[in-house]
């Protein structure tokens, strides 16, 4: 059975894996468009977002590590296991209903907030890496919606910075969109 959210989690998903597998180890002090992480930070807290929605899902408690360490041997792969469980997790339509006992926003939020993590930072990943990324249009579609509801408490938290004007001569609009409100300057790293 399949939802929704795990449909554009399985479309999104395979895009941020393969960036995640294209990642050099001489790559992982780089600076990425998200303030106060490099490479090696980014990847940490994805990997607490893909393991720790999958426990969300089925309305379990989470625990945050403040300084997570998932890279060591086999990390790549692990990676795109745990992206695989949290397509799983999400694919039951008892995952979106009520409210997430954690984070006390409605299930299908909660799902939607994972999809923004792949769907972002696996542009942040590529661009700090030199690699290719084309997100899953249905995803981004969806996401706007999401962005635009959580954006004002996201900014207040320090989750988003202000947004970024979209660039004039963008060929990916609809990305370049989402990623200003989420306050990524979409020119990355040229104008860093």
């Amino acid at each position: 059975m399949a939802t929704q959210t795990s449909d554009l989690l399985a479309a999104a998903a395979p895009r941020t894996v393969d960036v995640v597998r294209g990642i050099a180890d001489d790559q992982l002090d780089r600076p990425t468009p998200c303030r106060d992480y490099v490479v090696r930070d980014l990847l940490n807290h994805l990997f607490e977002v893909v393991v720790n929605f999958q426990d969300l899902a089925e309305k379990r408690p989470v625990e945050w590590a403040e300084k997570p360490d998932h890279l060591d041997d086999g990390w790549r792969d692990r990676f795109a296991v745990e992206t695989d469980r949290l397509i799983a997790a999400w694919s039951d339509p008892s995952t979106l209903e009520g409210v997430s006992p954690g984070m006390g926003l409605p299930q299908t939020v909660v799902g939607g907030m994972a999809l923004l993590d792949l769907t972002v930072h696996g542009w942040d990943l590529a661009v700090a890496t030199g690699q290719p990324y084309q997100p899953a249009p249905e995803a981004v579609t969806e996401l706007h919606a999401l962005v635009e509801r959580l954006g004002p408490t996201a900014r207040k938290m320090g989750v988003f910075a202000d947004p970024t004007p979209t660039p004039p001569t963008s060929t990916t609009a609809d990305l370049d969109h989402l990623l200003t409100q989420t306050g990524r300057t979409p020119t990355w790293p040229q104008t860093h």
